[in-house]
């Protein structure tokens, strides 16, 4: 066996024996023996806990989501290890005037040197319906890293600290330590999830 091949199989068992809630999450949130009813109620039971954290972080982004067309919440877990990495998550997004739910998944592929293990939660804000089926439909792929900062045309007042990621759709992300200042998410896909939305 290559020496660094060696080196790269090690590393991950090492990883995780170290790493008890490192499997954890890797396996399924639901777990097997959960129905599509009991899934779309931990999405949910999520999604609440997710707003929670977010208007704890950010106070004023509860009055932005009031007035939007609707939102969704996302809870993703990422990592890497060495020279890639990737993530996997589940969300719902809800149409405020409908209070229709969509669920839908997420899947994350980086690439560069590192190693470790992140989560965090991402919340969508919708400005428009057009903006929201656009999310929901086309099977959205985040394909960069966003700074800019979004400004309310009528005022020039800051979007909140929420950040723009497409026409009509503005983005907030949570880590463990807090509100991020910047928004990454490169080679992230959005897309419905067919078992929770028969």
């Amino acid at each position: 066996m290559k020496p660094f091949l060696r080196l790269f199989i090690t590393t991950i068992c090492l990883f995780f024996c170290l790493n008890q809630t490192a499997l954890a999450q890797l396996s399924s949130v639901f777990g097997p023996d959960k129905t599509v009813a009991q899934q779309r109620q931990a999405i949910l039971d999520k999604s609440e806990s997710i707003l929670k954290q977010l208007y704890q972080a950010q106070p004023k982004s509860k009055d932005l989501i009031a007035k939007s067309a609707g939102y969704a919440t996302f809870s993703n877990f990422g990592m890497k290890i060495l020279i890639a990495g990737g993530g996997t998550g589940s969300g719902v997004v809800v149409n405020k005037r409908t209070g229709k739910k969509v669920y839908m998944d997420m899947a994350e592929v980086q690439a560069g040197l590192g190693f470790g293990i992140k989560s965090f939660q991402n919340i969508f804000v919708f400005q428009n319906e057009a903006a929201m089926n656009e999310f929901i439909n086309s099977g959205w792929t985040f394909g960069g890293q966003v700074t800019a900062a979004a400004k309310y045309e009528s005022d020039g007042e800051a979007f909140q600290d929420a950040t723009v990621v497409s026409a009509g759709v503005l983005m907030y992300q949570l880590t463990d330590s807090g509100l991020a200042a910047e928004i990454t998410g490169k080679g992230t896909r959005y897309y419905k999830d067919t078992d929770l939305n028969k």
